[in-house]
């Protein structure tokens, strides 16, 4: 088997992936990591299938070798652009595993192009927006009013307020800062109720990130979703040290998914 280092390009834009153990296999999976990471966050769990399946694990525009999108994108161009890689492939049948950023990626294929993927496998799927208390609401709100008003009289500096106010993602976000304020804004709920595909979305129980409830709500909007709450696990920990509990319920999808063919 082996492990290789590819790019797609089109239109300018170019896109790296690895491409692990047999491309003559009728199984594919392909590797969608979350923000603010590359294909290294999947690599440990794609290698555990070069066996019998052909992985592809992705690094999205803009993160790792892929260079940065010449635009701001949200996630239809992303589902766009990687859509078009798809259909490069060899034919066979397609799981599509994100995390995080992933699974609103893969949430976007499978509405806009549904010949590219049979089903998805979302891990801490984001794409909702997510529910607040009203006092926590407000809170939020007063924030970025604050932020608002501090900014436009000048004080502080800009990468003060940045410091001050950003999320960990958006300080640390640099020249994809733009893309990152225009997905952390979208709602996917329309986008959801298309996906006529089979979905798996597994959560952790203490993951703050994306919460489970984000998740038992996107199990209502999609028509073929089941969900599952992994205990103890949080954003990072599904794919870390408990990423022995992610693998166990990606190999039931996918038993169970070739017990229907």
């Amino acid at each position: 088997m082996s492990t290789n280092s590819r790019q797609f390009e089109r239109d300018g834009q170019t896109i790296s992936y690895w491409a692990l153990g047999d491309e003559t296999a009728n199984r594919q999976f392909v590797w969608a990591h979350g923000w603010g990471q590359d294909h290294h966050a999947f690599l440990p769990l794609a290698e555990s299938w070069q066996s019998n399946t052909f992985n592809i694990v992705l690094d999205f525009p803009g993160f790792g070798t892929s260079p940065r999108p010449v635009g701001d994108w949200g996630t239809a161009e992303y589902a766009d652009a990687c859509a078009a890689f798809l259909t490069t492939l060899p034919a066979g049948r397609r799981l599509w595993i994100g995390h995080s950023f992933g699974c609103r990626v893969g949430l976007q294929i499978a509405a806009r192009h549904p010949e590219c993927i049979d089903a998805l496998f979302l891990v801490a799927a984001a794409g909702l927006q997510r529910k607040r208390s009203p006092f926590a609401a407000l809170k939020v709100k007063l924030k970025m009013a604050l932020y608002k008003f501090l900014r436009a009289l000048s004080i502080g500096g800009k990468d003060l307020l940045r410091e001050r106010f950003g999320s960990a993602d958006y300080r640390a976000a640099g020249e994809m800062r733009g893309i990152l304020t225009k997905v952390v804004n979208e709602d996917l709920s329309e986008v959801a109720r298309q996906i006529r595909c089979p979905v798996q979305l597994v959560f952790g129980s203490a993951d703050s990130e994306t919460p489970p409830e984000l998740g038992r709500r996107l199990a209502e909007l999609i028509p073929d979703a089941r969900y599952v709450q992994l205990d103890g696990l949080d954003h990072y920990s599904v794919l870390g040290d408990g990423r022995h509990q992610t693998a166990f319920q990606l190999k039931q999808f996918t038993d169970a998914l070739e017990n229907e063919t």
